[in-house]
């Protein structure tokens, strides 16, 4: 069962043109973690949030050039990243973790405790 989806981004967050960043989604026994991959993105220019049943990202490269020089050639025309993912019910949106380090940010999203497995004990009758 696939515990995070991709969705559509909002029509607010439509207005303007973005990149999608590259996503790896990791699940295990207790929850999922999403690797994205944000170059040039600094902290605080980084929006994560949790809406409802949607995990949305936005972020803006922050590129510093030196003064007076000008990029002959640039294959990247847009400077902002954005996603949205939809969330299963299994996991605990109350509890989501973020980091992000050398240009990759790393959200880890618990399972909810219900969903977790657990051991039942078998009494001897």
């Amino acid at each position: 069962m696939n515990a995070v989806t991709q969705t559509r981004d909002t029509a607010s967050a439509r207005r303007e043109p973005a990149l999608l960043p590259p996503v790896d989604v990791v699940e295990d026994t207790t929850g999922i973690t999403l690797y994205a991959d944000l170059p040039g993105v600094p902290r605080e220019n980084l929006n994560l949030r949790v809406e409802g049943d949607q995990l949305l990202l936005e972020a803006d490269m922050a590129l510093a050039m030196p003064q007076g020089v000008e990029a002959q050639h640039a294959e990247v025309q847009l400077s902002r990243y954005r996603r949205a993912f939809t969330l299963s019910k299994e996991l605990d949106a109350e509890k989501v973790s973020a980091e992000i380090a050398h240009g990759v940010l790393r959200v880890r999203i618990p399972k909810a405790e219900h969903a977790q497995p657990r051991k039942i004990s078998v009494q001897v009758a």
